[in-house]
């Protein structure tokens, strides 16, 4: 089918920014951008922890010149679970060969965001030579006082207006990204499914034990081994969950979707239909659903931990997740909606509470759960006609409102929740 591309979206509805931070006010007047906003393939154990304060120093490299040393200065969430994430060592593989200390303020947030970075570039006979405040935003994007709203790709800014879309075109959700995003949205997908598959792999072929000073013992190829024997759906899903997040906590090579401490979920949810027959095809179409619902609450709320809690990156990705099942299971657009909208639900108000400020516990085994949900809220959802009193989008209002009351404790700051009562009983 043809889309209207003379289709004009509205306003529609008015969100509140979920912790009054001055970045999200470039997004609040522009509708979705591209996916590529939201998948990216990269390095774990965190997309905001690692991979965008990689990217950072990356992009500020240029600017120093030889002989230089850079003084590097971490806020808030990013300092105060940065060691744990690996942000000193992402950081350092971009400037090797030079000499550069670390500040590591826990206490301390700079105005626009939880995860701030100041690089600073000193040379010993011109003083300092170059400086940048930048704030990694979450699933790895930066964001800086210059940084221009993101480039607009579709007329929508919210569910209701997607699904208004899908009605006016007699059209299904996956088909607006088709129509509207860039050419080189369906490679993106096709590289996130491969990148996914390949994740899953090497998790279910990896065993011994996660670093990071927990010993947590890698599962994903003992549950792989009891759901051959008759384990069923569950099996499979915690199977496939497990060894997705497992490689992440081992620094290997995962995908936002929408971060790198939810990154499990969508690919286990995608790799149980896989498996049982699902084609090529209709699995990348679902990961473009996927993709506009993260692409929703990233907009209208936030997918970063350190600003709303696990809500806003688990219970983003078992929104997604339960979006691109329905779809898989021949839901429609409002059905579709409904799955999205109980996965968010049920996860407000979660907590992000990294303990030692790693991505293991309880984040491993929060996936796999949330993987487990988003079928049962498919399955839930396909049960009737998608009528429903709560909408997606005020579950993304609630999530942002719940984020804003979050004490900062429970941010991703490692300071409260499991990741005290662990520090307290060793």
């Amino acid at each position: 089918m043809r889309c209207n591309p003379g289709f004009d979206a509205g306003p529609g509805p008015t969100f509140l920014a979920p912790l009054g931070r001055a970045w999200h006010a470039d997004v609040m007047d522009v509708g979705l951008p591209s996916l590529a906003e939201l998948y990216r393939i990269g390095r774990g154990p965190s997309s905001s922890h690692t991979i965008g304060p990689q990217h950072a120093a990356r992009r500020f490299r240029p600017r120093v010149p030889e002989g230089a040393h850079v003084h590097v200065t971490l806020y808030g969430s990013l300092a105060a679970t940065g060691r744990g994430h690996g942000t000193d060592r992402a950081i350092l593989g971009e400037f090797t060969g030079l000499t550069v200390a670390f500040d590591w303020r826990p206490q301390e947030e700079l105005p626009l965001h939880p995860n701030g970075i100041e690089l600073v570039a000193f040379h010993p006979d011109r003083g300092e030579v170059a400086r940048w405040r930048v704030y990694s935003v979450g699933g790895g994007a930066l964001h800086d006082d210059t940084t221009p709203a993101p480039v607009e790709r579709y007329p929508f800014r919210s569910m209701a207006d997607l699904l208004a879309w899908c009605e006016a075109e007699r059209a299904a959700p996956w088909q607006a990204v088709e129509h509207f995003d860039t050419d080189a949205v369906p490679a993106l997908l096709e590289a996130v499914l491969t990148a996914m598959d390949a994740c899953i792999d090497r998790g279910l072929a990896t065993r011994g034990v996660l670093p990071g000073g927990l010993s947590v013992p890698r599962k994903a190829a003992d549950f792989s081994g009891r759901a051959r024997t008759g384990g069923g759906r569950g099996a499979w899903l915690s199977a496939y969950a497990l060894a997705a997040m497992e490689e992440n906590a081992a620094g290997g090579e995962v995908v936002t979707a929408p971060t790198c401490g939810a990154c499990g979920v969508v690919p286990a949810v995608v790799r149980w239909h896989r498996q049982e027959g699902a084609p090529r095809t209709e699995l990348t179409r679902a990961l473009a659903t996927a993709g506009l619902v993260g692409a929703i609450v990233k907009r209208n709320a936030s997918i970063s931990g350190a600003e709303v809690g696990c809500q806003g990156e688990v219970g983003t990705a078992c929104a997604m997740a339960a979006a691109a099942a329905c779809q898989l299971a021949g839901g429609t657009p409002a059905q579709l909606e409904y799955a999205a909208e109980m996965a968010l639900e049920h996860h407000l108000g979660l907590t992000c509470d990294p303990v030692l400020g790693l991505v293991q516990m309880p984040c491993i085994e929060r996936n796999a759960f949330a993987a487990l949900r988003a079928v049962d809220c498919a399955d839930y959802a396909l049960v009737g006609d998608g009528r429903h009193r709560i909408t997606f989008d005020q579950a993304v209002q609630a999530m942002a409102e719940t984020g804003r009351d979050l004490h900062r404790r429970y941010r991703e700051t490692a300071e409260g929740g499991l990741a005290r009562v662990h520090r307290m009983g060793s």
